[in-house]
């Protein structure tokens, strides 16, 4: 497999393959195996100066190389984690949906920032459902109490109801395509789960704080009942009781 991480933060930093060789003191071949082999790990020095050049953290490029020197146990499933969501590089959020082939749910409240940082994503949308993968949304509803109530703790102009209604907007024309779900649900109100397959992004909501501004976890499945295991349960369980924002009724699968 190839290394995506590494490609995008490339692109990202607009860096070619002979810029990274040259930061990093190697040959131009090598910087080509680091891309097209993802199991390939350079030696620490250059996934150091790599990720210095790239200003990337190295969990991000090599998750790999953290995992399995640092990281036994139960908390080997966590790839990285950011003290703020909006600190997550953008060629992560890329990857995984690039990468994902049977399922991507994403229960964020309002979900509003990924029609904001992700061009055209309405189109990648469609093109993963043709492909085959399930894409699932939750999202709470516009009008509820537990909406409300999320207003005036946030306090902002760009409120809670106002971000979800721009996120029904999106959807709206992807309504009548096989493959794309989305339901109400008010239950997830202070954690944010975005599922690629085996990988996971989770957000839990501090205080007063809007969804950019609180913690994530970079997870991804390595055993049975482990922190992705339970959280998959998490949003499976509120998917389970959620309403379908298009009939606007009950459901029960």
């Amino acid at each position: 497999m190839t290394n995506d991480s590494l490609r995008h933060a490339m692109a990202d930093a607009r860096f070619t393959e002979k810029d990274l060789a040259e930061r990093c003191k190697v040959d131009v071949k090598t910087v080509s195996r680091w891309l097209t082999d993802e199991g390939r790990m350079p030696h620490p020095r250059h996934r150091w100066a790599a990720s210095e050049a790239l200003k990337v953290d190295e969990s991000v490029l090599w998750p790999d190389a953290i995992r399995n020197t640092v990281k036994t146990g139960p908390d080997r499933e966590v790839l990285t984690v950011y003290p703020y969501r909006s600190a997550c590089p953008k060629s992560v959020w890329r990857s995984l949906i690039t990468n994902a082939t049977s399922t991507i749910v994403l229960a964020g409240y309002t979900n509003y920032f990924l029609w904001l940082e992700h061009p055209n994503f309405a189109t990648v949308l469609k093109r993963k459902a043709e492909q085959g993968c399930r894409i699932r949304f939750l999202v709470g509803d516009p009008d509820s109490e537990v909406t409300r109530r999320r207003e005036q703790v946030e306090a902002v102009p760009l409120t809670v109801s106002t971000r979800i209604r721009i996120t029904l907007a999106e959807l709206d024309p992807l309504k009548n395509l096989s493959g794309i779900e989305a339901r109400f649900g008010d239950e997830h109100i202070a954690l944010s789960v975005f599922q690629f397959d085996d990988e996971m992004l989770v957000t839990p909501h501090l205080a007063n704080l809007v969804g950019h501004d609180s913690p994530m976890l970079h997870l991804k499945r390595r055993q049975d009942d482990g922190l992705y295991d339970r959280f998959a349960y998490h949003a499976n369980e509120l998917w389970q009781h959620g309403r379908d924002i298009w009939n606007n009724e009950p459901t029960t699968t």
